[in-house]
């Protein structure tokens, strides 16, 4: 089995003339091919294909690129101080939308594994996966979700809804698929991932209590949840709640006029008091959505800010996962139900809200 070999040693050993001046992009492809001949040893998928994989990792911390933040911190809660990890997409960042730059490939490059959501969440880096698949380990965290759990909408075209975080339980099944990564490239620590792993996984039980709480607050009649893209479906059939977006399940597709007058109709028909903006998606969907309500005679307001493809900033409750589910719940049940009851399901102290 060859010796792991950093990027950066890769390229020290590469002596390119001063006249070739390779453009970055050229720079970053070249590095990534480089690394079939010069990282670990190669394993056998279950189907047929080969991949590089790195030696014994026992002895320094696995270099991890996440893709989005909820993956990332998931990676950091499994792998405790075994891991090194860097996220591509920060808040506030459209998965559906973004674009790999060339600094991106050279960190996936240097990386003992990549690891993303998988089922064309990340559509546009679904090439560079392909591509790097049989050089650099990589982990779709929904692989070890049973495909019987995933909705398959009929508008994205016969492809599952990617957006499985918004169904706690559903996110649990994919913790368990990185404790399985990590404590297969680093056996050495198998025990110390799976206490991790089972650690985070009460928090979600945890956590998951809680949206079922705070959800039963809501009336059946008022849990409508519309909001500026088809990122709620999993959360509305966990929790209870009629989910309508005005783009598609990704960010991609574009709202028409028409789009925007049939969920106004809804509205102004059964007097849904609140709609919701997203953090990862320019707010003018829904603003055009209210400015239809308006013009039809009802008044509904923007009920908040709701995280979907993205978490909040670093150092905040909302930058971490279970930060996110609970603002995010707390703002749908405000909006819908009004000033939350006195005495009806507070998150029990400690319990979860700092996930560091």
């Amino acid at each position: 089995m060859a010796e792991h070999r950093s990027l950066s040693e890769v390229h020290s050993t590469v002596a390119f003339p001063e006249s070739w001046r390779f453009p970055r992009r050229l720079t970053a492809l070249f590095l990534l091919g480089a690394l079939v001949f010069t990282t670990g040893c190669t394993i056998r998928r279950d189907d047929g294909t080969e991949a590089s994989v790195p030696g014994d990792l026992s002895g320094r911390k696995i270099r991890v690129v996440a893709t989005i933040g909820m993956i990332a911190e998931m990676v950091e809660q499994v792998g405790g101080e075994r891991v090194e990890v860097k996220g591509l997409m920060g808040p506030g960042v459209d998965p559906h939308l973004y674009k790999a730059s060339e600094g991106d490939v050279i960190r996936m490059a240097a990386a003992d594994v990549v690891v993303y959501n998988g089922l064309h969440l990340e559509g546009k880096m679904s090439e560079i996966f392909e591509r790097m698949r049989n050089r650099i380990r990589t982990v779709a965290v929904t692989d070890g979700i049973d495909r019987e759990k995933l909705l398959r909408p009929p508008e994205f075209e016969g492809a599952y809804d990617p957006h499985v975080w918004f169904d706690v339980t559903l996110w649990m099944d994919a913790v368990k698929t990185v404790e399985r990564a990590l404590t297969g490239m680093d056996p050495a620590h198998g025990g110390l991932y799976r206490a991790n792993g089972t650690k985070y996984l009460e928090r979600l039980e945890q956590l998951d209590r809680h949206v079922r709480r705070k959800a039963s607050i809501v009336p059946p009649r008022k849990r409508v949840l519309i909001t500026a893209h088809d990122a709620f479906n999993y959360f509305g059939r966990a929790y209870g709640f009629q989910v309508s977006g005005l783009q598609g399940i990704s960010t991609v597709a574009e709202a028409g006029a028409a789009d925007i007058q049939a969920l106004a109709r809804l509205i102004v028909e059964n007097e849904i008091p609140a709609v919701f903006v997203e953090s990862s998606v320019p707010p003018r969907y829904i603003e055009a959505l209210k400015e239809a309500v308006e013009a039809k005679g009802f008044r509904v307001k923007i009920g908040g800010s709701l995280f979907s493809d993205a978490m909040g900033d670093p150092g905040t409750p909302e930058g971490t996962y279970i930060g996110m589910v609970r603002h995010n719940i707390d703002t749908i049940v405000s909006a819908l139900a009004g000033p939350r009851p006195a005495g009806t399901g507070s998150f029990p102290e400690g319990s979860g809200n700092d996930v560091r």
